[in-house]
C-alpha cells in the first residue's frame, strides 16, 4: 500500500500542440516495487487548468475517468459543449473524443485516472502555442506515464 499526503504540482511540459503555460498537474502512480506488489494498472493525473486554458479535443485508447474537483468547465463530449462543475464525473470509454475548456474566469481543479500507464492519444483539435497556430494536429502518440516529466 502507497499513501501520497501531499500532491508535488509542475509546469505541463512545453508542447506546440497541447499549450497550457499557465496549468499545473501533478501525476500520481505507485512506485514499482521488486516483490510486484504495487498498483500497476491505475495512474491518477491531478491538474490545475486555468482560466482561458483547454484540454483540446482527444481521443484514448484506455478507459478514463474525469472528476471536476473545483470550478466550472465546458465539457465535449457526446458532440456537444456542456457545463460541468464541483462533482460532475465524466466516464470515457476508449475512443470516444472529449475535451475541456475553461471560460470560468478562474483555476479549474479536476483529476482523471486512466486504465493503463500506457494511453494512446490523439489530439483532434490544438491549444496552440503562440506562431503555431497554422500546424495540424500531431498523429496519434503513446503517452508512457512513467516515463512523463511529474511522474
Amino acid at each position: 500500500m502507497t499513501i501520497i499526503s501531499q500532491l508535488d504540482y509542475v509546469p505541463f511540459p512545453a508542447d506546440p500542440h497541447n499549450y497550457k503555460p499557465g496549468s499545473r498537474y501533478s501525476l500520481v502512480l505507485d512506485p514499482v516495487r521488486p516483490d510486484g506488489a504495487y498498483v500497476k494498472g491505475l495512474v491518477l493525473n491531478f491538474e490545475h487548468l486555468a482560466s482561458g486554458e483547454v484540454i483540446p479535443i482527444h481521443v484514448h485508447t484506455n478507459e478514463e475517468v474525469l472528476i471536476i474537483d473545483e470550478g466550472e468547465v465546458e465539457a465535449y463530449y457526446d458532440g456537444e459543449w456542456q457545463p460541468v462543475g464541483p462533482g460532475a464525473v465524466i466516464l470515457v470509454p476508449p475512443g470516444v473524443a472529449h475535451g475541456f475548456r475553461n471560460k470560468s474566469g478562474g483555476r479549474v481543479k479536476l483529476h482523471a485516472v486512466f486504465a493503463g500507464h500506457v494511453v494512446g492519444t490523439q489530439l483532434l483539435e490544438r491549444s496552440p502555442a503562440p506562431g503555431t497556430e497554422n500546424e495540424p494536429p500531431p498523429p496519434p502518440y503513446l503517452i508512457d506515464f512513467r516515463e512523463s516529466p511529474g511522474a
